[in-house]
């Protein structure tokens, strides 16, 4: 399954494209813009399980910094701030890593 399979591919590149600049990266307005926001929970864990690129059934921080080259290869990898400030915001447990009902939570509160 591919991002293209839940998503509009052009909401995807128009989403992906407005934050091309570094630092520039804001994870509720890019959830909104793709379309995640209006999604089911069984399409957003969908999501988080192609994002989950070890299938380890978490999202590390090391994956968060190319969460958006999971929307579009070609995409930019997240800094280091941009990642950490990510992680922050969907972590609620603290263990270092999101989870997919984390990650629920976090386009839910987009």
């Amino acid at each position: 399954m591919s991002m293209t399979d839940l998503l509009h591919a052009e909401d995807i590149k128009k989403a992906v494209g407005a934050f091309t600049a570094a630092e520039s990266f804001d994870h509720k307005k890019f959830f909104q813009m793709v379309g995640l926001k209006t999604k089911g929970p069984d399409d957003v864990k969908k999501v988080f399980h192609i994002l989950d690129k070890d299938k380890s059934g978490f999202i590390e921080e090391e994956e968060l910094g190319f969460i958006l080259k999971g929307f579009l290869p070609d995409a930019r990898d997240l800094t280091t701030k941009e990642t950490k400030t990510l992680l922050a915001a969907g972590d609620k447990d603290g263990d270092g890593k999101i989870g997919a009902d984390e990650f629920s939570v976090l386009v839910a509160e987009s």
